[in-house]
């Protein structure tokens, strides 16, 4: 129905998160109907970031610069680390400005389901830079996976580094909502955690 490259270009695309084969299609038509306004920008775009973007060599953040933007600003090293699962985390939180330390991206969760176990996570590097801190704070997700690898991380780090800190984020009602719709789940940590 396609010409190869059609179908290589579309099942490229298909391969991204979140985009199934219909997307994928939406999109390519998009880049071809004008190449010179979309397909163009859009190859130049990808083959900068694979030139210059690479993981941080102390947080595991991407960017253009190793160490990156925010293990490089001189006002972060205020002595905590928020322990995130991935890059979109620490992203998150830059959005909020809520948190001014540095960051250390595990690269995902322990999941058995999934074979990942503490060996494919980035925990090694992280027991590596707990000198001189005064706080972790442990900002898993708060899921069966999420919670036991904030357990392993939180005794790998007292093991290692007993005078450090190790904090949690607070789980429970977000705000805005309506407790009569939440589940059970999170009113029983709402109420175990509060303060």
């Amino acid at each position: 129905m396609h010409s190869p490259e059609l179908e290589n270009l579309i099942k490229a695309i298909a391969r991204l998160p979140g985009i199934g084969a219909r997307g994928a299609r939406r999109i390519a038509l998009h880049l071809l109907r004008d190449p010179a306004k979309h397909l163009v920008p859009f190859m130049t775009a990808l083959t900068r970031a694979g030139e210059t973007i690479s993981v941080c060599q102390i947080c595991g953040n991407l960017d253009s610069q190793n160490p990156c933007f925010i293990c490089a600003d001189p006002n972060r090293a205020d002595g905590t680390i928020c322990v995130v699962a991935d890059i979109n985390d620490l992203w998150a939180f830059e959005r909020t400005g809520a948190h001014r330390g540095l960051y250390h991206v595990l690269g995902g969760v322990i999941s058995a389901l999934n074979g990942v176990g503490p060996g494919e996570l980035r925990l090694t590097e992280l027991l590596a830079r707990l000198d001189g801190l005064r706080e972790i704070i442990l900002a898993l997700p708060p899921t069966v996976d999420g919670q036991m690898t904030a357990h392993i991380v939180q005794e790998r780090i007292a093991a290692t580094a007993p005078n450090v800190i190790i904090t949690r984020l607070a789980v429970g009602i977000p705000i805005g909502g309506a407790i009569e719709y939440l589940d059970e789940g999170t009113l029983r940590l709402a109420v175990s955690t509060r303060r």
